[in-house]
């Protein structure tokens, strides 16, 4: 939790750009796994909430009344029983007061104060819901059925928030520094575990433990596979095999729940052989070129689309690609190779805001989402701003599938040589990502330590991290 001027001010703005009416920013409640007092651990707030409150406690709903300029906690104390159980906390009282809150209020008065707001037809302000017990109390409360929240939701409320969050306070570039920090050893760690005849699951529970031994959790599940051509394999019973690739996508969500997102592709058996080192060449130069051209003012959309055209120019050069560049990439031919966007936003949800409706986030109303396949999956293209956290992540993934659809259609054959790809179906797929903070005139990784990923860096840091070294 920052100080609490930090939250008052955060508020104070929110009311601002909304403008009047009653504004009701839902918390979480704890979530039960297989039976009511079996909770999903460690409890997850709503992030929104947390910007603006900064609770991390289940059961609390913030209302802020902007024609009355009051702000109000709702919640309830727990009893005696919950205290034997779980030990004492703050009160509600203590909580609104350490959130620059004035007033508080037991949850049974939230439906008063939603039917008096009603009653004098005020516009009460809610955020797209994504939890079902959330979407209960919004039925309960409002009388919207649960089918017509989300486009009930309000876009004023919406739009602030988008705005207010997508750029990083520098408290909050130290917070994803710091989870870019235990992200560094949850990375290092799968590198120097990972040989043949291990299994992907013990791996990925190596990740998943360095994360919690640093008092954190993972930002999302952990993909760990050496079937890097499936964009979320989860680890599997699977023993990792000499002569394959190992791709490890994790990231650390921190104490103050700021989040990391890196993703790493190495050989099992610590060195590339040359046909993965020139896909992976590939790859890299990918990564590194947005470094030099994402900047204020440029669009990560058109970023996105100068990587695929790098990207395809080099498979042509491998002969995997044919024909005119440019057009390859205009037809949408590249996306057999690269299915995603070059990136997304990050901060307190790994996929920063996704659940206010990606096109609120990721584009406005001059740049719009693709149709397109591979193109359509971009989930950030609007004009880059100082203080944005995007993730700088391109691939290219040999998938069998989507490689034997392709060509039984005839789709795309005047620019990739099918007869050739037939050689890669087994290649699976390479991934390389960092997070990447707009600064007033560029960019720049951040994390202090760079997980390593060159090359020639990645065989030196395998050959000399062995568990017998």
């Amino acid at each position: 939790m920052f100080n609490k001027e930090t939250y008052v001010r955060r508020r104070g703005e929110l009311g601002k750009l909304v403008g009047s009416g009653l504004i009701l920013l839902f918390g979480n409640n704890d979530s039960p796994a297989n039976y009511p007092s079996n909770c999903y651990y460690p409890f997850r707030q709503d992030s929104t909430f947390l910007y603006y409150f900064g609770l991390g406690r289940d059961g609390l709903v913030g209302v802020i009344d902007l024609d009355e300029g009051t702000e109000t906690l709702v919640g309830d104390d727990i009893d005696i029983d919950d205290i034997v159980w779980y030990g004492s906390v703050d009160s509600v009282a203590d909580m609104a007061r350490s959130a620059g809150v004035a007033r508080t209020a037991p949850m049974k008065q939230l439906q008063a104060i939603c039917n008096a707001a009603l009653k004098d037809h005020r516009k009460i302000h809610f955020l797209p819901p994504y939890r079902h017990d959330t979407m209960l109390m919004i039925t309960d409360l409002l009388g919207i059925h649960h089918g017509q929240q989300r486009e009930s939701a309000s876009l004023e409320l919406i739009n602030a928030v988008v705005k207010m969050r997508s750029v990083k306070e520098p408290q909050e570039i130290d917070e994803i520094e710091a989870a870019c920090a235990i992200g560094y050893k949850m990375h290092t760690a799968a590198m120097r575990a990972t040989r043949p005849g291990v299994t992907e699951k013990y791996v990925g529970g190596i990740v998943n433990g360095v994360a919690g031994s640093y008092g954190a959790m993972v930002s999302f599940a952990t993909i760990f596979t050496q079937h890097g051509e499936i964009m979320h394999g989860v680890p599997r019973w699977d023993e990792l095999q000499e002569g394959r690739l190992a791709l490890c996508d994790a990231g650390a969500e921190n104490r103050n729940n700021y989040c990391s997102d890196n993703t790493r592709t190495y050989p099992v058996s610590g060195k590339f052989t040359q046909r993965q080192l020139e896909i992976y060449r590939i790859v890299e130069e990918c990564h590194d070129y947005v470094l030099g051209v994402a900047k204020p003012g440029v669009k990560y959309k058109d970023v996105h689309m100068a990587v695929c055209r790098l990207m395809a120019a080099r498979l042509k050069e491998l002969g995997l690609m044919k024909g005119d560049t440019d057009e390859a990439v205009e037809a949408g031919a590249h996306a057999l190779f690269l299915p995603h966007g070059l990136g997304h936003m990050m901060g307190m949800d790994v996929h920063d805001m996704e659940g206010l409706g990606q096109v609120h986030v990721g584009f406005d109303a001059e740049t719009r989402p693709s149709t397109q396949f591979g193109t359509n999956a971009l989930r950030m293209g609007r004009r880059l701003e100082p203080g944005f956290v995007v993730t700088d992540e391109p691939g290219i993934y040999f998938i069998p599938a989507l490689i034997d659809s392709w060509r039984a259609g005839g789709l795309h054959k005047d620019f990739i040589n099918y007869d050739l790809l037939e050689t890669y179906k087994d290649f699976g797929g390479i991934r390389i990502e960092d997070d990447l903070l707009i600064t007033a005139d560029g960019c720049r990784f951040l994390g202090k330590d760079r997980i390593p990923y060159h090359p020639a860096d990645v065989e030196e840091f395998m050959a000399n991290n062995q568990p017998n070294k």
